[in-house]
């Protein structure tokens, strides 16, 4: 049996691709460390995502909670916060279910998580076609072939003593406008002192940067990872940017008047 750490949840956000979930939650079996539990952040899937969840749990060597709420629109924010509430294990590493992990992606994270600090890695694109191939199959491509029809290959490598190298140098505020919540790791008490993600965001963009500026704000330093944590994302069309200058706007009042705890949070589920 492999080793599990009873002090880290995985939460992994969804939306009606149950094809790309079934890959993800395969890459998180083949981990060389398990998490202590999946939580699926479901923005409003319909039955068909409970059913593979269903399915995959027969065989699964953790638990797997879903936590579903109903299709509103892009209501990504909400839903994590919900999940971080469900989530058990005192560390929060956070993904979405497009991506495939790199089997020491788990390993990699609890590596670098320490105190008064969050992290945010990077993630390797994958090409349309290798990307098509990916969803017709049941097995996962190894990390070679993934390598082999990527752009960004460099985000897709990893490299131990740069990673540690990499880890020290990058920090500071201005690395919180190049987090991506795709990759992402908090302690959970850090998620809850600053209110979790700001439900005031909706739509696609920046409630990534909106959460990390306030973790930094609060004191908790970000570190940025790069040739570690891995993960190689799946390609599929882009997200619809139409709230995006909205959400801008509400990032800059963020910043401009040093708010660190979100008016609408994840204090409403705990």
């Amino acid at each position: 049996m492999k080793q599990l750490n009873s002090k880290c949840s995985l939460c992994i956000s969804t939306y009606n691709w149950p094809a790309a979930l079934y890959h993800c939650l395969l890459s998180v079996k083949n981990q060389t460390l398990l998490p202590k539990e999946v939580i699926i952040a479901d923005d409003g899937s319909t039955n068909e995502t409970a059913l593979l969840i269903d399915e995959i749990r027969k065989t699964f060597p953790i638990p797997i909670i879903h936590v579903w709420q109903k299709d509103e629109g892009f209501k990504l924010a909400a839903i994590r916060n919900k999940s971080f509430a469900k989530a058990t294990g005192e560390y929060i590493i956070q993904s979405d279910a497009d991506v495939i992990l790199h089997p020491n992606f788990i390993q990699d994270h609890l590596r670098f998580a320490k105190k008064n600090t969050f992290v945010s890695g990077a993630r390797c694109m994958l090409n349309k076609e290798f990307s098509e191939n990916i969803l017709t199959q049941h097995t996962n491509p190894t990390v070679q072939q993934m390598l082999e029809n990527c752009t960004k290959k460099y985000n897709g490598l990893r490299i131990p003593i740069l990673s540690y190298a990499n880890y020290y140098l990058q920090q500071g505020i201005a690395q919180t406008k190049y987090v991506l919540g795709v990759n992402m790791a908090f302690y959970k008490e850090d998620l809850l002192a600053v209110n979790g993600y700001n439900e005031e965001f909706t739509g696609w963009g920046k409630e990534d940067n909106d959460i990390a500026v306030r973790l930094f704000m609060h004191g908790i330093k970000i570190r940025v990872i790069k040739f570690g944590v891995n993960l190689y994302h799946i390609h599929h069309k882009g997200a619809d940017g139409k709230q995006l200058e909205v959400n801008d706007l509400l990032y800059k009042q963020t910043l401009a008047n040093k708010i660190t705890f979100a008016h609408k949070g994840i204090n409403q589920y705990i």
